[in-house]
C-alpha cells in the first residue's frame, strides 16, 4: 500500500524535515516518482505542502493528493472538508495501481477521482483526551455527537443519546443530503464500499451492531454494498465513536481495493457483497427412532404419567427452597431452573401421552429439559438422561436400572468435570447409584432397592453441607461460606424421593 509514512506528534501534522527525509528515502531507494496521500488539514498541507517544494527543487518528482471526505458541515468554509477514514481506500487503491507498475500521473489521477466519489461522517457517545490532558469537549451520559473530527473536535450536532439503528439512519441521511454541499450523492442501484470505522473505544459487539445496522439501511435504499471493513482503521485515542465511510464503486476500482496487499492491517476482506439476506436452509428431519428404543421392560403409561407428576409437583414446591440454598454458592436460581424444568414436563405430558418404553422416555425428556430447563443443571440432566435412555435399550432385566444409572453418571462425570465429594448434585446420584446396584442380584425387590437408593441419596445431600467445592459455581466461594447443603445435591435427592412416592401411589387416585 503505502512506500513510507510520516508520523507527527499526537494530534500534530509532522514537520517538513521529516516528511522531507521520507521523500528523499524513497527516491533514494529507486522510486520513479512520489504521490503524497494527505488529509485535508492546514497543518498537513503546508508541512507536506513545503516539503514537497523542497523535493522538487532538488530535482524528484512529487505529486500530492489531498483527500477531504467529511460530510458533517453542509457549507464547508475556505478551509474545506476534513480527511477522515475515507483516506485509507485512496491508500489502497494508489498502492495497487504503483504495485501494478502504473505511471505517477496515473496513479495520481485515478487517486484523485476516488476522492471524489466517498464521503464519511463520525458519531461519538463520548470525547477523546491526549494523555494527561482534559477530554477535548463535554458530553452529557444521554447525548452523542455528530460529525465529530479525527483529533477530538467537536461536531456539528449534539443530540439525545438513539437506539442504533435510528443513530445509523441519521448518519447516513446527513451524509447523503442533496442539500449539504458536502454529501454524497447515492441513488437506488448505487454500488458501495462500505467502513465501519471504531473511533477508539468501541467493542466489537458494538461495531456489528452498527455494521448490520447500516447494511440494513442501505439495502432498504437500494444501495448494492459490494464490500465491508469492520475495524479500527483511524482512531482518536478512547473515543467512544464510530464513523460510516462510502466509497462508489465501479468494477475497476473494486479491482483495485481487492488486490492482496502484505500491509499488515489491512483484513482479509470477504470477496462479495454485504447483505442482511440470509440462505434459509431447511431444518433436519430428525431420524426414526431405532425399534430397540421402542422395547424394554417398561411401566405402564399410567404409571410413568403418575411418577412424572410427582417429581414435578415436588421440584415446583421446592423452588424457593432451592433458590435459597443456592443463593449462598450460586447465581440463587437453582430452584428457577428446576420449576421451568417441571413445567416444561408437564407441558409435555398435556400435549402427548409420554412413552412407557423406558430408553424412550428418558431420550424424550432429555430432549425436554436441554430446550426448557437452561444453565448447566439442564445440560447435565441432559447428558444423564441420554447416556441411561442408550444403556436401556433392548433390555428387559432389571439390572438395566443399576446399569443406566452408571452410565448416566459417568456421562456427567466425563464432560461435566465433577466426582463424588465435589459438593455437586453428583453427590447424591453417586450414592443412590450405588445403593441400585442390588438390582443386579436375583430376587431383589425393585421398591425396596429404590427406597435405599433414596435414602443414600438425602444422605449424601445433607453430607455436602461439610464438604469443600470441588467444581461448580461454588467452587469459587471460600468453604467458610458454605453452611447449607448443596442446592443440585438436594434436588437430586428429591426428584428420587418422588419418584419412589409415585412408584408406590395406586394408580386411580390423586
Amino acid at each position: 500500500m503505502l512506500t513510507g509514512v510520516v508520523a507527527g506528534t499526537m494530534f500534530a501534522s509532522p514537520s517538513v524535515g521529516s516528511i522531507l527525509a521520507a521523500i528523499r528515502a524513497v527516491a533514494q531507494a529507486g522510486a520513479a516518482g512520489i504521490l503524497l496521500i494527505v488529509k485535508n488539514y492546514t497543518g498537513d498541507r503546508l508541512n507536506f505542502g513545503m516539503a514537497l517544494e523542497r523535493a522538487r527543487a532538488e530535482g524528484t518528482d512529487v505529486r500530492m493528493v489531498v483527500v477531504g471526505d467529511d460530510c458533517a458541515f453542509t457549507k464547508p468554509g475556505k478551509a474545506g472538508r476534513r480527511g477522515i477514514c475515507g483516506t485509507i481506500l485512496i491508500h489502497k487503491v494508489a498502492g495497487a495501481l504503483a504495485e501494478e507498475g502504473a505511471s505517477l500521473d496515473e496513479v495520481e489521477k485515478k487517486a484523485m477521482a476516488a476522492a471524489k466519489v466517498m464521503g464519511t461522517l463520525g458519531l461519538s457517545l463520548s470525547p477523546c483526551s491526549i494523555p494527561g490532558s482534559k477530554p477535548s469537549f463535554q458530553l452529557a451520559e444521554d447525548e452523542m455527537e455528530l460529525g465529530l473530527g479525527i483529533h477530538g473536535e467537536a461536531g456539528v450536532r449534539r443530540m439525545k443519546m438513539l437506539p442504533a439503528d435510528k443513530a445509523v439512519e441519521t448518519m447516513l441521511t446527513h451524509m447523503t443530503d442533496p442539500s449539504s454541499a458536502s454529501h454524497l450523492s447515492l441513488k437506488p442501484g448505487s454500488s458501495v464500499v462500505l467502513i465501519v470505522n471504531n473511533l477508539g473505544g468501541l467493542s466489537c459487539l458494538e461495531l456489528g451492531i452498527v455494521a448490520g445496522a447500516a447494511v440494513r439501511y442501505l439495502e432498504n435504499q437500494g444501495i448494492r454494498i459490494v464490500r465491508a471493513m469492520v475495524g479500527s482503521f483511524m482512531t482518536a485515542m478512547e473515543m467512544a465513536g464510530v464513523s460510516l465511510t462510502l466509497m462508489l464503486v465501479d468494477e475497476e476500482l473494486l479491482r483495485l481495493i481487492d488486490a492482496k496487499t502484505m500491509a499488515m492491517a489491512w483484513p482479509n476482506i470477504l470477496v462479495g457483497p454485504a447483505t442482511t439476506r440470509k440462505e434459509e436452509v431447511p431444518a433436519p428431519v430428525e431420524p426414526p427412532r431405532k425399534a430397540e428404543d421402542e422395547t424394554g421392560t417398561g411401566l405402564s403409561t399410567a404409571r410413568v404419567e403418575r411418577v412424572l407428576q410427582r417429581v414435578c409437583s415436588t421440584l415446583l414446591d421446592m423452588k424457593e427452597k432451592l433458590n435459597e440454598l443456592d443463593r449462598g454458592a450460586g447465581d440463587g436460581d437453582c430452584g428457577h431452573t428446576h420449576a421451568q424444568a417441571a413445567q416444561a414436563i408437564q407441558e409435555w405430558m398435556r400435549s402427548r401421552p409420554p412413552p412407557a418404553a423406558p430408553a424412550l422416555l428418558f431420550s424424550s425428556l432429555a430432549d425436554v429439559v436441554l430446550a426448557q430447563m437452561g444453565g448447566s443443571s439442564g445440560v447435565l440432566y441432559g447428558l444423564f438422561l441420554t447416556a441411561a435412555g442408550q444403556s436401556l435399550r433392548g433390555r428387559s432385566d432389571s439390572g438395566a436400572w443399576a446399569d443406566a444409572m452408571d452410565a448416566g453418571i459417568e456421562a456427567m462425570q466425563r464432560y461435566g468435570g465433577a466426582a463424588p465429594g465435589d459438593r455437586t448434585m453428583l453427590d447424591s446420584l453417586f450414592a443412590a447409584g450405588q445403593a441400585l446396584h442390588s438390582l443386579r442380584s436375583p430376587g431383589a425387590d425393585p421398591l425396596q432397592v429404590l427406597a435405599a437408593a433414596v435414602q443414600s441419596a438425602e444422605a449424601a445431600a445433607e453430607a455436602t453441607r461439610h464438604m469443600q467445592a470441588g467444581a461448580g459455581r461454588a467452587s469459587y466461594v471460600h468453604s467458610s461460606r458454605l453452611d447449607q447443603p448443596d442446592a443440585g445435591a438436594v434436588a437430586v435427592a428429591a426428584v428420587l424421593g418422588a419418584v419412589l412416592q409415585g412408584m408406590r401411589d395406586p394408580l386411580g387416585t390423586q
